[in-house]
């Protein structure tokens, strides 16, 4: 089984974490967050799997590679930015598409059955067939209402007013190869508003699925999903290295700090005597002093972090930042990639 995953965009609302680091490739819960979406897939029978990239494509090749866990891994490279369905058909122009195949958007950390997915699609002989979580507030993403039978009745991309129904568009699509067929080559076309509406009444059919869903997406959603994952409320095969509801990741130095859980900490990170890590995640090498309190914030690669700082809830510390000794950084705050915060 082929899946296509579309992993070309820029994570601006992630920024300053995905400045100079992919969104798919950002460390979550110690890992590249795309290695998580590789088990899913592989454990429904995935074996080729085809990233559609475009910001920082190099660095998504150098961090997966060709090969993950017996999934072949392939790449194609966005020269203009080509929408949600664009990159299908420059797939398909390459030669590249099987006659069916998945379509994933490469923010979503879910555990939902995939197989159940694609034997629902074969025994409807749908032409497409979309997977749909229920969600509490649907406002920020497209709903489906569907009939008893599956066909859906209707594809309302974030649509304004009361929604039909609460299941929405969930980014995991099995798709036959016909369906690329009517989108133009060489331009961005979004396969949300431009292809699925006229499918309508043509084959396309909704999934109900059940258990774990979550789009990455914010600075709020990331850390709610790294709990999850620590917590075991999504399914993973995240390494069983924690510690006392915490990840400690290889090379680190806490002696004489509290961690408290759920954090994480990547590899090579150091935390000294007398600071408090609260309930944040530190990515690879960073180096914290001192009496120092990390509150509810994520420090990206390389950050340095003096004795006596003070990081506020909710703060977002860019790569090889460094904060000054007896610095305050405010909560919500937002530290480009090598500042320096005196």
């Amino acid at each position: 089984m082929q899946a296509l995953i579309l992993a070309g965009g820029k994570g601006t609302r992630l920024r300053p974490l995905t400045t100079t680091v992919p969104k798919p490739v950002m460390p979550l819960a110690g890992r590249p967050f795309l290695s998580f979406m590789l088990d899913w897939l592989r454990g429904h029978g995935v074996d080729d799997a085809l990233f559609c990239c475009g910001f920082l494509a190099d660095d998504v090749r150098r961090v997966l590679g060709s090969e993950y866990a017996g999934v072949r891994l392939r790449y194609l490279c966005e020269e203009t930015p080509l929408g949600t369905a664009g990159p299908l058909r420059l797939a398909a122009d390459d030669g590249l598409l099987d006659e069916r195949f998945l379509v994933l958007n490469g923010d979503v950390l879910t555990d939902v059955d995939l197989s159940a997915q694609m034997r629902q699609h074969v025994e409807t002989g749908a032409t497409a067939t979309l997977a749909l979580v229920a969600v509490e507030d649907t406002a920020s993403y497209g709903v489906v209402p569907t009939a008893p039978d599956g066909r859906v009745e209707a594809f309302l991309e974030k649509s304004p007013g009361p929604a039909p129904t609460n299941r929405i568009n969930a980014g995991a699509y099995v798709l036959e190869r016909e369906v690329v067929g009517a989108i133009p080559s060489g331009c961005a076309v979004s396969i949300e508003r431009e292809v699925f509406p006229g499918l309508v009444a043509a084959g396309l059919y909704g999934y109900v699925a059940e258990g774990y869903w979550m789009d990455i997406g914010t600075p709020e959603r990331y850390i709610e999903a790294t709990r999850d994952l620590l917590s075991g409320r999504v399914a993973s095969d995240l390494a069983a290295n924690d510690r006392e509801g915490s990840l400690i990741y290889s090379g680190c130095w806490t002696d004489g700090a509290v961690v408290r859980a759920p954090s994480v900490l990547g590899d090579g990170c150091s935390v000294g005597p007398g600071s408090v890590i609260d309930r944040s995640v530190l990515h690879r090498e960073v180096s914290v002093g001192r009496d120092c309190v990390v509150e509810e914030s994520v420090l990206a690669d390389g950050v340095r972090v003096q004795d006596g700082a003070r990081i506020g809830a909710g703060a977002l510390v860019g790569p090889g930042a460094s904060i000054g000794r007896g610095a305050q950084v405010e909560p919500g705050a937002r530290i480009v990639p090598g500042a320096r915060v005196s």
